[in-house]
Formats: structure tokens, sequence, C-alpha cells
């Protein structure tokens, strides 16, 4: 190419840029506001197997927590006297395990081990298959036709993935068998392959996403998938988290942290305890929840039963330390007051808040705080009610926000607020009439909120109403 030839190129191009600049582009078509709604739920818990069992023995004040074992810690590939070393070092020694097994209200995870995947399934996969597909087949949805797939989403995370895949391959390094190294090792750690697998087993093709955002993980799918029907990505959104992460280096790490309860080692049931006062650390648990959303007249134009409305998602930032949340509460706060902003609700028109509580010393006294700041005289008077459900179920991690978003709907529909189990001797922080619930409470529940805040200092919060 001669000079002359590449400067006339040069020149017609400015000139392209300039004539195009003077007319910018119009704004792009943002669809008309759509309205989302639950219209399906699936979970797998340490209560049990589907969302009838777990339900039921939630609002009874029945405990998922057990002992720990040392087949618990899944180190089939170490010596004997590994891992009776290392089940003895660990500071904390019990779990919210899923019970699993062949019978009613038992994980049989062999149902979820096909032959074409099952090598690249781990079991915080399969605990996503299990529960989206109940969670689909409540809705009512398992489309055929084309354009309904393509319409359909999934947006399922994790907090951790699967560390016992990742122990066991160590393994083979300290042992100079890296040569026995599964071809499907990355395919079974990678968080977003609940939701990729989800996609594949029923063919969806619309947005394909998984959050990664510590304990508030659950929440934060949940909340992305909402905004991906309202923004028009999808028609319907196959949401929620899953963990699995009760193994022996997931166990150790939380307990050198100190996050993990030591003094109930010897009666388990007692160790989850949000909002008491002898509350010394959370209990690590498994297990997934899974929600179908679906944009309002999608659903309704189907005949779908419709669970709730999801009207609120707010989001914060603590922005202050990696493991605590500030102690004014602002950033639970933010992510509350967000959610209602977006809601259109005032705070005097929640009932029931599902408390993300851990039972740890700091944040659920934070917590309680920021409740009690946001919802003032509806709090104090006695009029809202709120619980942690985590003294049942211990603390799911990147499946916490997911489980409890399904209690708060479940709430909704059924009239019943679950209790915070263990609650003996109150923090406090709590007096006369703003204090969380003992007991299960039938009662109206027209709209409700369920937080879910994160290492890292993330937080989400969920508002869920009745239409």
């Amino acid at each position: 190419m001669n000079m002359r030839r590449w400067c006339r190129l040069l020149k017609s191009g400015r000139q392209f840029h300039s004539s195009s600049s003077q007319k910018p582009f119009k704004p792009p078509p943002f669809p008309p506001q759509r309205r989302v709604v639950v219209t399906g739920l699936g979970m797998v818990t340490p209560l049990g197997c589907g969302v009838e069992t777990t339900w039921n023995r939630l609002i009874k004040g029945e405990s998922g927590i057990r002992a720990l074992s040392i087949e618990d810690l899944k180190m089939s590939g170490f010596d004997q006297d590994t891992q009776l070393y290392t089940f003895d070092q660990l500071t904390s020694k019990v779990a919210a395990v899923v019970p699993c097994g062949t019978n009613p209200g038992e994980f049989n995870e062999s149902q979820w081990l096909d032959s074409k995947h099952g090598k690249s399934i781990a079991r915080f996969i399969s605990y996503a298959l299990c529960a989206a597909d109940e969670a689909l087949r409540d809705a009512n949805w398992i489309p055929a036709k084309q354009e309904d797939k393509e319409k359909t989403g999934v947006s399922i995370g994790g907090g951790i993935g699967s560390i016992s895949d990742i122990l066991d391959a160590s393994q083979l390094i300290c042992d100079k068998r890296l040569r026995r190294l599964s071809p499907f090792f990355v395919p079974r750690i990678l968080i977003n392959m609940a939701a990729g697998h989800v996609s594949m087993k029923y063919g969806f093709q619309g947005p394909n996403h998984a959050a990664v955002t510590a304990c508030a993980t659950g929440a934060n799918s949940i909340g992305d998938a909402a905004r991906m029907i309202q923004f028009g990505d999808a028609d319907v959104m196959v949401a929620g988290g899953t963990e699995a992460s009760i193994d022996a280096l997931s166990i150790a790490g939380f307990c050198r942290s100190r996050a993990l309860s030591t003094k109930y080692n010897s009666t388990p049931q007692e160790a989850s305890r949000p909002f008491d006062c002898d509350r010394d650390g959370f209990v690590i648990g498994e297990g997934a929840g899974v929600l179908v959303l679906e944009e309002l007249e999608h659903a309704k134009e189907r005949g779908a039963n419709i669970y709730a409305e999801l009207r609120g998602y707010g989001m914060s930032g603590d922005a202050h330390h990696i493991t605590q949340p500030h102690a004014d509460g602002r950033g639970a706060i933010l992510a509350m007051s967000r959610a209602l902003k977006q809601s259109g609700l005032r705070p005097d028109q929640v009932d029931y808040v599902n408390a993300h509580a851990t039972s740890t010393p700091l944040g659920d006294t934070v917590e309680a705080h920021a409740i009690k700041s946001l919802f003032s005289e509806h709090a104090t008077s006695g009029a809202l009610a709120f619980s942690s459900t985590k003294g049942a179920v211990g603390h799911l991690l990147g499946a916490a926000g997911a489980v409890e978003a399904i209690f708060t709907v479940l709430a909704i529909r059924n009239g019943i607020a679950p209790l915070s189990l263990n609650l003996s001797n109150p923090d406090p922080i709590f007096e006369e009439a703003f204090m969380p619930l003992s007991a299960s409470k039938e009662m109206q529940i027209r709209a409700a909120l369920s937080n879910a805040f994160g290492f890292g200092g993330t937080n989400a919060s969920l508002l869920f109403a009745s239409l």
C-alpha cells in the first residue's frame, strides 16, 4: 500500500468517526417492568431430602445436627493413623449432615449419577441436581419446546466447591502418583458446574450463571436470576445455592479461624444457638435450595401455582473486615433498606424476617442491632416476627441464603413463622417484645425478608410478598 492511499484511508476514517459522533445512538430499548414470582421449590437439607420433610421437621423444632464421625471427613485415601490424628485435631466435632440412604426423606446420591456425566459430578453438584428436579416438578415446568428451553436459564452458585476432591488430588502428589489423577478433577471442583449440569440435564439454554459470594451466594443467585427475568433475558430461572463442604480440610480451616462451635461436642443438637448468650460459633452444614422463578404473566398464562412474589433484592458491602461485620450493622441495614425500597413496601408492612444469624458472638448481635435500627417501633412493639433457622440446620454456607429463602416463602404460604432453636438465654440486646421466636408461630405473613451475609463483607436481602 502506497503512502498516498494510506493517507486517504486515514482521512476517510477520521471523517467517518467525526460524522458518526455527531449522531449518538439512541438509548437501548429497555423492556417494561416485569414482575417475578416463585412457582417451584426444592431442597436437600440436614433435616431431610425434600421440601415437605424439611419444613415439617423445622416447624416442629427438630434438629438436623449430629456428632461428626471419621467417615464424615472423607479421607478414605489416607491411612488410618492419619485419619485418626486429623479427627483428634479438630476442635469442633459437630455438623449438620444431609441424611443419606434409600428411605423416604433421605438423599440417594446414586439417583443423580448418570452414566454419561457421573464421574464429573461431585456431591455439591448432585445436591443441586436433586433440589432442581424437585423444584421443576413442583413448578410443572420441564419444557419440550425449543423456544421455552431458550427462555429458561439457571443461576445456581456455591461457596466452596468440592474441597474433598482437592484433598484427594493433593495426596496423589504427595504419593508421587499424579498419573492417577482423574481427568474429571477440574469439572468436579468448578462451582459453576452445578448450574452447568442442571442446564444440560434439561436442555435449558437461557442464562447460565453461578454467583460465588461466600455465605450470601444463595441469596445473590436468586436475586441475580430475578434481575435476568426483569431485564427480559429469560422468562423462567432455576435459581439457588448448593454446598457439600463437610470434609477434613474445610472443617479444619474453619476451626483454625475459630468460627465453629466447640463447646457442645458432647451435645451436638445444642451447638447451633442463634441469638443465645451461650453461642460460641456456627455449626457447619451442607445441602441445597433451589427455586423456580418466573415472570408473572408467563406463570399466569400457563396456570402455574404461585407461592409468592420476589419484590425486592438489596445488596451492600461492609467495606470493613474480611470476616467481621461493622459493629453498627450498616452493611445489613443497607441491604435490607435497599430491598425494601425496591419492593415499594414500608418497614411496618414486613411481617417476618428470616435472619442470617449463624450463632457467632459478634455477627448475631450486629444483625439484631440492624433489625432493631431499621424496623424501629415495628420491631420493638413485637409486631415484627423474626428468627434464625440455623439452630435446626446449621450454616449451609453457599446454600444457606437459598434454603432460608425457601423457608421465608413457605412462611408466607403456610402462615407459620419458624422458630429459633436453642434460644434459652437470649442476648442482652433483646428485651420485652423485641425477641426472636422461640416457638413456631401461626400468623398472617404477607411480606417477609430473608438475609444472607458473607465473608468479605458481602450482604444480600430478598423481600418476598404474597400477591
